[in-house]
């Protein structure tokens, strides 16, 4: 796909593709969008894993047009929540789908939210193996807790358990998604995924760029679905300003980077 610019420089998609109910629909193999920022939809032979899906109601402004409606979206076997910030968590998304939705999952703290505002919400922990129509789901460790560092947000004790990534085998291949952190050792000492959800923001509580190539280098192999880019316009955020062209001439087998169009898909195959 090729990359367009805002008028402030961001780089960012090409027009949105918009979604209609076949995306949910029973397929014979592994599907994954990206549906803008950091909202995905995996459609694994007809069972369907939201995660963190925010297409409601975003508290920045936006440069992308959303891909489906929250309420038109039919059904939900799993919806998975990283942590608890307003670029991964929105209530009102959640709230349109909550009775298309049959299980909610999320880490500690975050789960105690949900079930405050009335989803019933399983919580898990970082290594806790669980399971949605035989596909595994392993949450895996991340360092995002960036509230301890403000004085706004000293209400609480904000513990890295509280922010998680999540590690899915399906019998296609294997999705990783880090999730916004830094680089942790544990990160690059992963089993070989055949796709990351590939967050490669420039900043102190992201993965920071050249950590990002280490992370790609790591695992040669792994198509890499670029997140956490072209959705927010804010020019000045880096942690909002990657841009895909770029990624390409600085990583290891560039062929694999996948800058999808918001509510574009890409086939999961194994390495």
């Amino acid at each position: 796909m090729s990359i367009t610019f805002s008028k402030t420089g961001q780089a960012m998609p090409e027009k949105t593709v918009k979604l209609d109910t076949s995306a949910f629909d029973t397929i014979s193999g592994t599907e994954v969008y990206w549906l803008g920022n950091s909202s995905l939809l995996i459609n694994s032979r007809g069972t369907i894993i939201l995660i963190d899906p925010i297409l409601d109601s975003f508290d920045m402004p936006l440069l992308i047009d959303m891909p489906i409606a929250s309420r038109d979206i039919p059904r939900v076997d799993a919806l998975l929540i990283s942590h608890i910030d307003n670029d991964h968590l929105a209530f009102d998304t959640l709230e349109n789908i909550k009775g298309q939705t049959k299980s909610f999952h999320a880490p500690a703290y975050v789960a105690d939210v949900m079930k405050e505002k009335g989803f019933v919400t399983q919580e898990h922990a970082v290594g806790e193996v669980f399971e949605v129509n035989g596909i595994k789901i392993k949450p895996t460790p991340t360092k995002h807790n960036w509230q301890s560092e403000k004085e706004k947000y000293n209400f609480r004790e904000w513990k890295e358990e509280e922010y998680v990534g999540y590690w899915i085998e399906t019998l296609d291949g294997t999705i990783w998604l880090p999730s916004d952190s830094r680089l942790l050792p544990e990160h690059l000492e992963m089993d070989n995924p055949d796709l990351i959800f590939f967050d490669f923001s420039d900043n102190e509580w992201h993965i920071g760029y050249d950590n990002a190539l280490l992370e790609a280098k790591t695992y040669p192999k792994a198509d890499l679905v670029c997140i956490h880019w072209g959705s927010i316009d804010a020019f000045d955020w880096a942690v909002f300003n990657g841009n895909p062209d770029k990624l390409r001439e600085d990583v290891v087998n560039p062929e694999r980077v996948h800058d999808l169009a918001v509510g574009g898909k890409l086939r999961l195959t194994k390495k």
